[in-house]
């Protein structure tokens, strides 16, 4: 199984080769890993966006993000997973996050990996500040992140909620 810690929240870049490789390095039975890198989008809702700041509670947001991880091991047959979410200041066209997962199986890998990010968007203790023409404004979850985990049977009712 990798070695790193399953979860690190970080200002600085993350490395997806490095990532992959340390998630299977030692561990013969991975054969299918699956990721997610999301991005920072130069528009949201309507808005052209210059750039995004995130923020969170350092050692709450590592027992969030490894409680969803355990939760993903009890739902899929998965070898191993890793989120490195940034925070701070972030650019258009700058990684954000990454969800990799390694399995026996490609199913279970896309499973899980899809599964957490959908938690992440709702359930994660981050907060986000978009900077647009207009000025800064907090990003409230959306009612398609509400959806998206539902489907999987959570009931989140986070979108519309204060930052």
């Amino acid at each position: 199984m990798a070695s790193a810690a399953p979860v690190s929240i970080q200002t600085q870049d993350f490395d997806l080769s490095a990532e992959v490789a340390a998630l299977r390095a030692g561990d013969g039975g991975v054969g299918a890993i699956a990721s997610f890198v999301g991005t920072v989008r130069d528009r949201s809702d309507g808005s052209a966006v210059s750039a995004m700041e995130l923020e969170h509670y350092p050692g709450m947001t590592e027992r969030a993000i490894e409680a969803m991880i355990d939760t993903a091991r009890q739902r899929f047959d998965i070898r191993a997973a890793r989120v490195v979410h940034r925070v701070g200041p972030l650019a258009v066209g700058e990684q954000i996050v990454l969800v990799a997962v390694s399995s026996a199986h490609r199913g279970q890998a896309f499973q899980a990996c899809e599964f957490l990010m959908d938690y992440l968007k709702t359930e994660a203790p981050f907060w986000k500040k978009e900077t647009t023409p207009e000025g800064s404004r907090w990003v409230d979850a959306r009612e398609a992140d509400d959806a998206a985990l539902r489907r999987w049977g959570i009931d989140a009712r986070n979108a519309g909620r204060a930052a």
